[in-house]
């Protein structure tokens, strides 16, 4: 058995403690990866056109689709960095779980079914359906590629976090190596199966995720002999607080980064690209209505786990153990699996922890590839007459780019807060895709003005508001913590830039002269009908 000195770093100055054994650790997630890559190389026989490449030829039912959504969703964050908060924070840290649940419900509402009927791969689809395609194309494109990076280096920290813990390495250079093999195997299963290979390796880890998270949850509860209030007041002794405040609670400043927050998290999850084109990937947009639902079911069962999850690690190992372990907050999930069924738990947790990272990064690496080759390099730079063949190449090549970058972001990412990393991503998207999705499908007077004053001013806001935050210097907890160039109080931007978004959509369309109506009135047609949506590109 590999095992590690770790006094300081699990909170024990007087004893030392195997954390777990490296070498089963690795065998149960190669165990996943030869499983998931056997499904990968079937999926890849059908690999071959821009359709399978993209959205698995359209060939998923609502269910089948629908757990790959909950496997796409679910990420890092939520199992590592949720529980973490929750276990250090109490109340405050469940309110993220409550926050990505209730976003589905507007994107059950307001975006599937409109969406499924209206575009064909990418949210671009949508957006030019009735404007003046290339400068929106481009628009949609470059937001598109902004919201996966932040994502992707969300899961890459959280990768770099989850191996100094469950392999014993601590120190940089070993953890960038992890990270850059993480890459490797996501550009592998993008390349070898494209979405329908992405879409068996979400299904298998959402499978596995629920699955664990379920049985840390009884045995979590039988120490309490099944009684929830002893372990929320144990946990709550132990420091995660029952009460609201503990971290969004201090003051005024606190309490509004807090709702900022929370605006960012309901209305991210309409916006985030990866997960709007898993709407593509079933036939109908009944099918697609049927996704959402199951995706609910599955999503909000988690999110129940993660309650118990994070109670019982602050009751079981404690905050501070916690806070001082590789990682910080997400270290409490796996730390809990050892002190419950020893290495064993613990290298089961690590290759679920592993497989929640791969399969996201793959979701999103396959989106954004598919942006830049479907809308840049086709409709963009060859106005949609692209050589026979040379998208799905011009998508595998951006694919390896886009894994290449986001290997050297997780690295600089490294340590970083995961489930904060992700809320920014919701932040961006919520900001630049969210308000134009909605008008381009409810407002028949939104012209090409409006939309790229709103995906261009949302992103320009949105990010240039992250950079002046406490959220990249001046604070304890900030990426630069050592340098202070702060001006903009809130840690997440939303609650400014998703008005102001909305805002430069109304002004760009109304001091523009241009009048689509009769485009919307077809494309209103098309969205609640889905005529004409089945395997047609979109016609200008």
């Amino acid at each position: 058995m590999i095992t590690t000195t770790l006094p300081a770093v699990l909170g024990r100055a007087t004893e030392t403690e195997e954390i777990g054994n490296t070498t089963l650790n690795i065998a149960i997630f190669a165990a996943f990866v030869v499983l998931t890559l056997v499904f990968v190389i079937r999926a890849s026989r059908t690999n071959t056109g821009t359709s399978q490449m993209y959205t698995a030829g359209s060939s998923f039912t609502g269910r089948q689709n629908g757990v790959a959504i909950s496997g796409d969703y679910l990420s890092a964050a939520s199992f590592l960095g949720i529980a973490g908060a929750i276990a250090l924070t109490g109340y405050d840290g469940f309110l993220y779980s409550i926050g990505f649940l209730v976003a589905w419900v507007i994107a059950l509402l307001l975006v599937a079914e409109l969406l499924r009927n209206t575009g064909r791969f990418t949210m671009a689809d949508v957006l030019s359906f009735r404007m003046q395609e290339r400068p929106v194309r481009t628009a949609a494109a470059v937001s598109t590629l902004v919201v996966s990076f932040f994502y992707l280096l969300a899961q890459m920290a959280g990768a770099g976090g989850l191996v100094a813990l469950l392999l014993n390495i601590n120190d940089s250079f070993g953890q960038a190596i992890v990270i850059a093999a993480v890459g490797a195997l996501m550009i592998v299963y993008v390349l070898v199966g494209g979405m329908k290979g992405t879409t068996y390796v979400q299904i298998i880890k959402a499978i596995l995720l629920i699955g664990a998270a379920l049985l840390m949850t009884v045995w979590v509860l039988a120490q309490y002999g099944m009684n929830f209030s002893d372990l929320l007041g144990e946990g709550a002794a132990a420091g995660a607080s029952l009460e609201p405040g503990k971290k969004y609670g201090l003051d005024n400043v606190t309490k509004i980064d807090f709702i900022s927050l929370s605006v960012a998290l309901v209305l991210g999850t309409a916006g985030l690209p990866h997960i709007l084109m898993r709407f593509y990937t079933v036939p109908t947009a009944k099918e697609a209505r049927r996704s959402v639902v199951w995706a609910i079911w599955l999503i909000g069962l988690f999110y129940l786990f993660t309650l118990t999850l994070g109670y019982g690690a602050a009751a079981l190992v404690g905050p501070e153990r916690i806070a001082a372990a590789p990682g910080a907050a997400n270290s409490a999930a796996p730390l809990l699996a050892y002190e419950l069924g020893g290495t064993l738990l613990l290298g089961i947790v690590s290759a679920v922890a592993f497989a929640t990272i791969l399969a996201v990064v793959a979701g999103l690496t396959i989106t954004a590839s598919a942006s830049f080759a479907h809308d840049i390099y086709t409709n963009v730079i060859h106005r949609g007459k692209s050589p026979e063949g040379q998208e799905v190449k011009v998508a595998r090549i951006a694919a390896i780019v886009i894994g290449v970058v986001a290997i050297a972001g997780g690295i600089a990412a490294n340590g970083q807060n995961i489930a904060f990393l992700v809320a920014l991503a919701f932040a961006v998207a919520a900001s630049a895709n969210l308000p134009t999705i909605l008008y381009s499908l409810f407002w028949k007077r939104f012209n090409t003005r409006g939309c790229l004053w709103s995906i261009y001013g949302g992103l320009i806001i949105t990010v240039g508001l992250i950079i002046f935050s406490p959220a990249v210097s001046g604070s304890e907890t900030a990426m630069f913590p050592d340098q202070d160039w702060s001006w903009f109080p809130l840690a997440n931007p939303g609650l400014v830039s998703i008005p102001a978004s909305f805002l430069l959509g109304i002004i760009g369309t109304l001091t523009s002269k241009e009048h689509l109506e009769y485009k919307a009135a077809e494309m209103e047609v098309r969205a609640l009908t889905g005529a004409g949506a089945e395997g047609k590109a979109i016609s200008h």
